[in-house]
């Protein structure tokens, strides 16, 4: 799974890309049978049990389909297709690489539609995987990678004190209980 925090001049809002991921490719469940649901304080009142597959969360629904989250999801595939071959370390690097491309999927009506007023003199950059404005933007990047064995490997990098220039990376490793 990779994802990030972004934050808002009155609180917060969360983006996540998701998947979990194996020798097998993705799926929706662990090998005790746990199952992966979506939750979110709008849309459905119920948890979703999430199918097999890749999906895609920014601000608004799951897989609402804003073409930064069609671009965030082509790329964070990509960096999983390319994983087996990787040193762990590399992987966690290409993906946090995914979490902070800049790149504005323009033209994008949905998110053009989506706050006229607020979006508009900010839309090259909210159009982005990564959201760098002025009082809103990604402030935490998460990266959670659980091998076959139940080994999880934890990293974060956050934005030091709201200044661009300063980011701290954690990294915490353990391995889930049967």
């Amino acid at each position: 799974m990779a994802g990030h925090q972004h934050t808002w001049q009155a609180g917060s809002a969360h983006q996540l890309p998701a998947a979990a991921a194996g020798p097998a490719g993705p799926r929706a469940s662990t090998a005790k049978g746990d199952v992966i649901c979506y939750y979110g304080n709008r849309g459905e009142p119920d948890p979703i049990i999430l199918t097999p597959g890749t999906y895609g969360l920014s601000n608004a629904l799951l897989e609402t389909p804003w073409r930064k989250l069609c671009f965030g999801k082509q790329l964070f595939l990509e960096a999983v297709e390319r994983s087996q071959a990787l040193p762990k370390d590399v992987l966690i690097a290409n993906l946090l690489d995914v979490l902070n491309n800049e790149e504005a999927q323009l033209p994008d009506p949905a998110i053009e539609d989506q706050g006229r007023e607020y979006v508009q003199p900010v839309l090259s950059k909210y159009a982005a995987v990564c959201v760098r404005c002025p009082g809103y933007g990604t402030r935490t990047n998460t990266i959670i990678l659980v091998d076959p064995d139940g080994h999880v490997t934890f990293t974060e990098r956050s934005m030091m004190d709201k200044d661009l220039s300063r980011w701290e990376t954690r990294t915490y490793e353990f391995t889930l209980q049967n």
